[in-house]
C-alpha cells in the first residue's frame, strides 16, 4: 500500500510518518517545500514530493499512484485533494467547526467536510480538539511561556469553560485506525469523528496543571471580562518579548469545548490518555501510572 502523507514536514503529518514507517508501510511524503521535511523522514520515506495544493495540474502528479492519502494539512484543501485523486482520503478537520465564533479557519474545515461526505468514497475526516505534546507544538508550551512571566493570571469568567485537549500520540492513533478500517473494507461511506481527550476540565484547571507540571509554584488567578482581556491581547500583540495572543484566541475561552467521544474509543479503538500523564510527559515531570 502507497500512502500519501500530505503536511509530511507539519507535527501531526510528521509524527503520522514515523508511525507509519515503523510500522514498514511505504510512506510518500508530499510536501510544499522539500528543504522543510525532517532529514530522517527524507531518508526512511519511499518518496518524497513536492506540491502546492492549489495547483491542479501538478497535486494529481504528487498524488500518482497513491492507495490512500492522509491530509495533515487544513481541512480546506479536501476539495482540490478529492479532485487531484480516486484514492480514499483520511483527512484532520477540527472541532473549530463548532464555534459559535465562526472564521476562515472554521468555515475552511465546514468546507471541506461536506465536500467529503458529497463525494461518497470511503473516507474519514477526524475533528481533533486543540493537540498538545507533538514535537515543536506551541499550544501548551506557548501557555507555559506566558504564565512564567505573569505574576497574576487573568482569564475570562474567572477560567470557567471547558477545555479537552488531546495528545498527539492519540490523534496519530487516531488516524492509524482510520487507515486500517479503510483497508480493512471496514468504511463504505464517508465518516466525520470528533477526537478528543478524556474528559473536559476547567480552564482554569488545565491552567494550574500546567503550572505544577512546570514546577512554576502557584499564581492567583484573577476573572476579568472577556473584553478587557481581548483589548489586552490587541496590546500583547506589539510587544516582543511576550508570546501573542489574539483576540480570537481569548473569545474562545469562553467557549464549553466538550465533546462525545463514544465513537473515538468504539470505532477507532482509541483510548486517550489523561491529561494529566500528557502534560507530566510534555513537562518533564514523570509519570507515575495508578496502581
Amino acid at each position: 500500500m502507497n500512502i500519501c502523507v500530505i503536511g509530511a514536514n507539519g507535527r501531526s503529518g510528521a509524527a503520522l510518518c514515523r508511525a507509519l514507517i515503523q510500522r514498514n508501510l511505504n510512506v510518500i511524503a508530499v510536501v510544499r517545500s522539500c528543504g522543510k521535511l525532517a532529514p530522517d523522514l527524507a531518508d526512511a520515506c519511499k518518496a518524497v514530493r513536492q506540491a502546492d495544493l492549489t495547483d491542479a495540474e501538478n497535486l494529481p502528479i504528487a498524488l500518482e499512484n497513491a492507495d490512500l492519502v492522509i491530509n495533515t494539512a487544513h481541512a480546506k484543501y479536501i476539495p482540490n485533494i478529492l479532485k487531484a485523486t480516486q484514492a480514499p482520503v483520511v483527512a484532520l478537520g477540527s472541532t473549530r467547526k463548532f464555534t459559535r465564533w465562526m472564521d476562515d479557519h472554521g468555515r475552511g474545515v465546514l468546507k471541506g467536510e461536506q465536500a467529503l461526505i458529497q463525494d461518497g468514497r470511503p473516507s474519514v475526516i477526524l475533528h481533533p480538539t486543540m493537540i498538545y505534546g507533538a514535537q515543536g507544538e506551541d499550544n501548551v508550551q506557548r501557555l507555559a511561556t506566558l504564565l512564567e512571566r505573569l505574576p497574576i493570571i487573568p482569564l475570562p469568567g474567572g477560567g470557567k469553560s471547558l477545555v479537552q485537549p488531546i495528545y498527539q500520540s492519540d490523534v496519530t492513533n487516531s488516524m492509524i485506525a482510520a487507515i486500517d478500517l479503510i483497508a480493512k473494507g471496514r468504511i463504505k461511506t464517508p465518516e466525520s469523528i470528533v477526537i478528543a481527550g478524556p474528559k473536559a476540565v476547567s480552564y482554569r484547571t488545565f491552567v494550574r496543571m500546567i503550572l505544577y507540571f512546570a514546577e512554576m509554584g502557584g499564581r492567583p488567578i484573577i476573572s476579568v471580562p472577556g473584553w478587557m482581556l481581548s483589548a489586552a491581547a490587541h496590546l500583547i500583540q506589539h510587544m516582543n518579548k511576550l508570546p501573542k495572543i489574539t483576540p480570537e484566541e481569548v473569545r474562545r475561552l469562553l467557549e464549553d469545548k466538550n465533546f462525545d467521544i463514544t465513537r473515538m474509543e468504539n470505532e477507532l479503538g482509541v483510548k486517550p490518555v489523561p491529561l494529566e500523564y500528557g502534560l507530566k510527559k510534555l513537562l518533564a515531570r514523570p509519570y507515575l501510572p495508578p496502581v
